[in-house]
């Protein structure tokens, strides 16, 4: 079934709407769908629609192919829509597989862009084959490629080389303006946001999706409440508080990142998702319920029986292993049972690294803060039940306010420390973030006075120790130092 008229009609809208300038090269296609006739057919003339997929690495660059029946030019892969299409973008995905051996699961639509196209690009084609001359229009979309997507493998029947280029040596001259022009750095960034609701007793809040919407994300399955990104959403955060009212009227104090976790999407790419979780133990029947079947309480034996993506059901057991209470009459610094004779508890600090033009982020402790009252620090938080970069990424945000996805962090440094002979030793260690969402903002005041970007070659005084000698290290490409040990 080909594409429909109504959906090509929305995005060609949605393209103007980007481009206005371009209404005139496209007018013969926009009359074109005004007609019953299937414009994505090779007999429409004179002209007709074809698709192309942009494929971007995270050294913003873009796969070009060498096409046979081009003549031998570089181009981006890409061809005719067919029968079986019953998108635009399901054909560019068609194209890209067939022509280089990339599945759409080691493809991710870019934030900026989702599922509409970058470009349309409208050229001329000589008569061929028994074609007369007629134009293509070539609408393009914009990918980008995962982390451990396949090596590229050409079909030898239509494909004989492939390349990397710089976004400006693109060959084509109006795709090669619109990435130059565009925000796309090749670091693929989380367009959707979900959350993980518990009473903090165990109970988990799931929603039971229409079975009967097939067109939908998991039709039929239990999931996380969430959606995507909207214009007016400044941060994943909003997204996510947005979602939870508009799906069930439901409001959550102090949602934290979770995780990221990637998922298939309808159309079969990957879509990397920003996860939070947050307490609320209300009753699920009392909320004014806008899309799917329920809302309910589930307690994690249950999952194994429950229709749930296995990605959904893996993280909701990392969550719930996380928070599991300690076993009872296990007492606090001390080694677990079976543990070898000598084994002594390290408590472990995680530390975000944010450097800005030369400048690290560091935040002055209230005076009457714990440690290190009076005394300048990086954003940092001990580590729980729980992943080091996950707790970088709660720390990160209940101190300063600041979204940071577990992917886009490096550990640079580690501390192995002791204070005084008699504390407990302690591992600290330093994640560099090289993206993050939002600005320092004082969440604790109790605890930080203030947020400052300072210079890494002169830090301000007093400074934690473990700090300095971290940044230092960090600067002077050392990853480990050790503080305060007897020799």
């Amino acid at each position: 079934m080909p594409p429909a008229l109504p959906d090509i009609r929305a995005l060609l809208t949605s393209y103007l709407h980007r481009h206005p300038g371009e209404r005139e090269a496209l007018d013969r296609l926009l009359t074109a769908l005004d007609t019953d006739r299937d414009p994505t057919s090779r007999s429409a003339l004179p002209g007709h629609i074809t698709c192309g997929a942009v494929v971007i690495d995270r050294h913003r660059r873009v796969l070009h192919i060498r096409h046979k029946a081009s003549g031998g030019m570089l181009m981006t892969p890409g061809g005719h829509v067919a029968a079986s299409d019953r998108t635009l973008l399901a054909a560019a995905l068609r194209e890209i597989e067939e022509e280089a051996g990339i599945p759409s699961d080691a493809l991710v639509l870019t934030a900026e862009f989702q599922g509409e196209p970058i470009d349309i690009n409208v050229h001329d084609i000589a008569p061929a084959k028994g074609e007369p001359a007629h134009e293509h229009y070539d609408v393009r979309f914009v990918f980008h490629l995962a982390d451990n997507a396949p090596e590229v493998t050409l079909q030898t029947e239509e494909v004989t080389e492939a390349v990397w280029l710089p976004f400006d040596e693109t060959v084509s001259p109006t795709l090669r303006d619109k990435l130059t022009a565009s925000a796309l750095d090749g670091v693929i960034v989380p367009a959707n946001a979900s959350a993980i609701i518990h009473d903090g007793a165990g109970r988990y809040l799931l929603h039971l999706r229409d079975a009967n919407k097939p067109d939908i994300w998991e039709p039929g399955c239990w999931s996380l409440l969430g959606g995507g990104r909207e214009p007016q959403d400044r941060t994943l955060l909003d997204t996510v508080v947005r979602e939870l009212s508009e799906e069930a009227g439901l409001t959550v104090a102090d949602l934290e990142p979770y995780a990221v976790e990637n998922v298939l999407g309808t159309n079969k790419t990957r879509v990397p998702i920003s996860v939070f979780t947050g307490r609320w133990n209300g009753d699920p029947a009392r909320l004014p319920l806008t899309e799917g079947v329920m809302l309910a309480w589930v307690h994690p034996e249950k999952f194994p029986y429950m229709t749930m993506p296995a990605s959904t059901r893996e993280l909701l057991e990392r969550h719930a292993a996380e928070h599991s209470p300690a076993p009872a009459g296990e007492p606090a610094g001390t080694a677990p049972a079976g543990s070898p004779p000598g084994t002594v508890p390290n408590v472990v600090g995680v530390h975000l690294y944010l450097e800005h033009d030369g400048q690290v982020l560091l935040g002055l402790r209230h005076p009457n803060s714990a440690y290190p009252g009076g005394s300048w620090h990086v954003p940092a938080a001990h580590c729980e039940a729980e992943a080091a970069t996950a707790c970088l990424v709660r720390g990160a945000y209940e101190e300063a306010g600041l979204v940071i996805d577990p992917a886009d962090v490096d550990l640079v440094h580690t501390v192995h420390m002791r204070e005084q002979p008699t504390d407990p030793p302690q591992i600290q260690l330093y994640f560099r973030a090289r993206r993050w969402e939002g600005t320092p903002q004082l969440r604790e005041p109790d605890k930080c006075v203030r947020w400052e970007w300072r210079n890494a070659k002169d830090l301000p005084e007093p400074i934690v120790p473990c700090t300095r000698a971290a940044i230092d290290g960090i600067r002077a490409g050392r990853s480990y130092t050790e503080l305060g040990w007897e020799r």
